[in-house]
């Protein structure tokens, strides 16, 4: 029913068989399916019917053994219709996918429950990743609800400390190097090919892929199969635009989708190299070296999964655009204060390239958006508490606070005796 397939040269492999790359052309490999088949598990399942989650779309997933699933109930994250953000925007219709409620607070963890159900499926008995953050605490979290030995390598003293308190506390072996996280990608890329029993899971694994295109489906369930004109997803390695289409696409192939939208990456302007491509008319990236932005998460220079991003921005008609550091942080707080949610920088990014965009005149102000937050305000808590007012310290008195709160004026709560 489902099988491994190079992106470029379309050679195959076994669906068990423990490969990251093709041996042909060395390229990406992704999963591929028998859609008829998939059709008639559909026909004879109640899937509809099950809450929201990712393993609500089993069918869809290339798990033989459902028995051996690895979960911490990821998915079914909020999708908030956003009105007083779309006053302050200047369009009609806006949601926000939120996947901070996520188990472990990030997307990475519909990944994960796929990507570490297969290692169980497989017999493996460690994995292994490189990371910013997100992909240590959540491969750390499912490798310890599955029995599994972790291994995480992240750049030195470039972690926030909410992610990496996670993978730590979860058991993970955590190794900071000495270097930016592409390097820590090399390492673990030559490790899991050296030694067999160690199992890679960065976004280069299209297990991973699987579980996030769930992300995709979410979003069509939750607007009874109305497509949005838009999706805009912050972008690093790449893996999560990738995996939303493919999950799109399928949908649409198996009918359950009338129409596609447009696919919009937002990068960090000091790790940019999708979006450069974009505006370069380029089918190639030229990597940065030494990637910078207060967005942690996205702080990549090389993206495994650049091709498929490309693909999947130029497929849909979409687009990329770059935000700065303060764009950024000024969207964090922008969506904190209008729609209660607070998201980490990275995440944050989606709004900051909704503003800029609609602000271009590339956005019309009657598209239906959706913009995708990925990971949660306090996997990153000491950049929201630097760019927030300190707070006031006063004595134990109250008439203290009335002088804070100008309740001892002639102001509207003293008149009306109340405090909004």
């Amino acid at each position: 029913m489902a099988y491994q397939e190079c992106i470029n040269c379309r050679e195959k492999y076994d669906i068990n068989e423990i490969i990251y790359f093709c041996r042909k052309c060395g390229d990406l490999l992704e999963i591929k399916y028998d859609y008829n088949k998939i059709n008639e598990e559909l026909s004879k399942s109640n899937w509809q019917n099950v809450p929201l989650s990712v393993w609500r779309y089993r069918d869809f997933m290339p798990v033989k053994d459902f028995s051996k699933i690895v979960s911490l109930n990821e998915g079914g994250t909020g999708f908030h219709h956003s009105r007083r953000l779309c006053k302050k925007v200047g369009i009609e219709q806006l949601y926000v996918k939120n996947e901070g409620e996520n188990p472990t607070g990030s997307f990475k963890d519909r990944g994960m429950t796929v990507g570490v159900t297969k290692a169980v499926e497989l017999g493996v008995k460690s994995v292994i990743c490189a990371s910013t953050g997100n992909t240590s605490a959540s491969l750390a979290a499912y490798a310890a609800r599955a029995g599994l030995e972790c291994t995480a390598l992240i750049p030195a003293g470039k972690i926030a400390y909410g992610k990496l308190s996670q993978a730590m506390i979860y058991g993970a072996k955590v190794i900071q190097v000495q270097g930016n996280f592409d390097e820590s990608l090399e390492i673990v890329l030559k490790l899991s090919e050296k030694y067999k029993s160690i199992y890679l899971l960065n976004s280069i694994n299209p297990f991973r892929i699987e579980g996030q295109k769930s992300l995709g489906f979410e979003i069509c369930d939750q607007l009874n199969q109305k497509t949005p004109d838009r999706i805009i997803v912050p972008v690093g390695n790449a893996g999560n635009i990738s995996a939303i289409w493919k999950g799109l696409k399928e949908f649409h192939k198996l009918g359950l989708l009338q129409e596609l939208p447009k696919m919009t990456g937002i990068q960090a302007a000091g790790s940019a190299p999708i979006v450069h491509a974009i505006k370069n008319n380029s089918d190639t990236i030229v990597p940065i070296d030494s990637p910078e932005t207060v967005a942690t998460a996205i702080r990549i220079g090389a993206p495994v999964s650049w091709k498929k991003a490309l693909r999947a921005i130029r497929e849909s008609n979409g687009t990329a655009e770059t935000v700065t550091d303060e764009e950024i942080l000024e969207a964090q707080k922008l969506l904190a204060k209008t729609e209660g949610l607070f998201v980490e920088p990275a995440s944050a990014s989606s709004i900051a390239g909704l503003k800029k965009l609609v602000q271009q005149g590339q956005i019309d102000k009657d598209e239906y958006i959706v913009c995708v937050t990925t990971g949660h305000g306090l996997k990153d808590p000491d950049i929201a508490v630097k760019m927030s007012k300190k707070p006031i310290e006063v004595k134990a008195q109250i008439d203290a606070i009335e002088e804070i709160l100008g309740l001892n004026k002639q102001s509207p709560l003293a008149i009306s005796g109340e405090i909004s």
